[in-house]
């Protein structure tokens, strides 16, 4: 380990890596103010978070919908929830705040705190006509009706509700699961927010929905979510002051060097690149295309030729979402993929917009993953006048394989769509044969049907093993 020199780097204020949507109007130097006023002085670096995250638009609505922050343990991350909380209830008028965390010490200690400012403080203390510190069932209520609530994570704890602000803590221990149950609470709500405060997840499955966070907040074009990561660069010296500081926003304040100096004498390299320096290095490293190849033959504005098309669905393997791609000819002779649709819910819908598509366009092929969950669709479809191509392992690895040549070398195209750019972000490969390589639905950290869909429609568009031409009918697809 390399020796301490006595001008140590104090942490690093702003994020290693920021995403956040350009805005005119801000609300957060009003929270910073109020925060104050009730003595909680924020850092700069949290500062910096409110500043990318409550930007307003020209309606007055906020202009980031979701936000994520990574950042390592014991900084600082409690006291945005706190500070979020507080706004929400005295300068933004929200009916309802739900506070979440996957233990209930960690909801129980969320309430406590954001309690003690209506303990400390008369004027706040006033306004409280109810509570509740029951373990497990902590809430706040205000006379105005205004209500925080603590729950810990569950498939039913959070139903029923409809909420202006979720405050997600413990993010990295969020499954699609939970999220699924807690997503839908703020629907109804037109000004609403979801915050995901966590640190990198120690695998992919229990941190799925955050890594799908970070996925948009690489990609930088969601213009309604923001992304704020203190992380050390992958490859750095995990000894390096200079690391330390980069992860840690309040090292030599909250966190001192002599604790990192212990952790790091008995931690695993991995656990203190993850839980110190919070690196999430396997999403960087696995990454199949990099995103500067796939920025490379990004045109959102190509000239369709008007000529064949071929399309191809998809389905994850529990049936919650189907995604529809096509490709086609640009007018400069190069194929181009595109994702038409993508639902949630029971796939069946996609029979009938086969039909349709079949119906309207000079379809060349349909295709579908034999070895897929869409594999239940092929004789809906087949029964519905449209002949499917099912691919084997050993198409679905010429399909990958071409696929992945077409974008090294700039033979294809595809329209900049942020849910193909998301997906392909956290697509990882699985051996196929030999030398051959599919996208791995196992291992991949969210939903990849847009890419495994657009992947068998650029295969499915000059391929000579597709099944026969549809020819247009009376406005219904058949084949010849």
């Amino acid at each position: 380990m390399k020796s301490q020199s006595a001008a140590l780097p104090a942490g690093v204020q702003v994020p290693r890596i920021r995403h956040a949507p350009r805005v005119r109007a801000n609300a957060w130097e009003d929270i910073t103010e109020l925060c104050a006023a009730y003595g909680l002085v924020l850092d700069p670096w949290q500062e910096d978070v409110f500043e990318g995250a409550m930007g307003e638009r020209a309606d007055g609505t906020f202009a980031a919908r979701q936000i994520g922050v990574s950042c390592s343990r014991q900084n600082g991350k409690g006291a945005i929830a706190e500070a979020r909380a507080l706004a929400g209830l005295l300068l933004f008028n929200e009916a309802l705040i739900i506070h979440s965390a996957h233990e209930l010490a960690t909801s129980g200690l969320g309430f406590r705190r954001l309690k003690s400012y209506f303990d400390n403080y008369d004027d706040l203390g006033r306004k409280v006509v109810a509570q509740s510190g029951a373990y497990g069932r902590e809430y706040l209520r205000l006379r105005s009706g205004q209500e925080v609530k603590f729950v810990t994570r569950s498939k039913s704890a959070i139903r029923g509700f409809s909420a202006d602000c979720l405050l997600l803590d413990e993010a990295q221990i969020l499954q699609d699961e939970a999220w699924e149950a807690i997503l839908y609470t703020v629907s109804a709500r037109p000004n609403h927010q979801i915050w995901l405060l966590g640190t990198p997840p120690l695998s992919t499955a229990e941190g799925a929905v955050f890594a799908r966070f970070r996925a948009r907040g690489l990609d930088g074009k969601d213009r309604r979510s923001a992304w704020f990561e203190w992380s050390a660069p992958d490859g750095c010296d995990l000894d390096d002051p200079e690391a330390w500081a980069a992860a840690n926003p309040s090292l030599g304040h909250r966190v001192t060097y002599d604790n990192v100096l212990a952790e790091r004498g008995v931690a695993t390299d991995e656990g203190f690149g993850r839980e110190r320096l919070g690196m999430w290095s396997d999403v960087g490293t696995q990454r199949v295309i990099s995103a500067d190849s796939w920025r490379a033959v990004a045109d959102a504005n190509l000239r369709d030729a008007g000529k064949d098309v071929a399309v191809a669905l998809d389905v994850s393997p529990d049936r919650s979402v189907a995604t529809i791609a096509s490709a086609a000819w640009t007018a400069d002779g190069l194929p181009y993929v595109d994702v038409v649709e993508s639902r949630r819910g029971q796939p069946d819908w996609g029979v009938q917009r086969f039909v349709d598509i079949c119906g309207r366009h000079e379809v060349r092929a349909v295709v579908v993953d034999g070895m897929s969950a869409a594999n239940t669709l092929i004789d809906p479809l087949q029964q519905a006048g449209v002949t499917v191509t099912v691919t084997t392992a050993r198409q679905m690895a010429a399909a990958c394989g071409g696929f992945y040549d077409a974008v090294m070398d700039a033979k294809m195209r595809h329209l900049d769509q942020p849910l193909l750019n998301t997906a392909l972000s956290v697509a990882r490969k699985r051996r196929i044969g030999d030398s051959g390589f599919g996208w791995s639905r196992k291992d991949s950290e969210a939903d990849i049907t847009p890419v495994t869909a657009a992947t068998l429609a650029l295969w499915a568009l000059t391929s000579s093993e597709v099944a026969a031409k549809p020819k247009r009918r009376s406005g219904k697809a058949t084949f010849v």
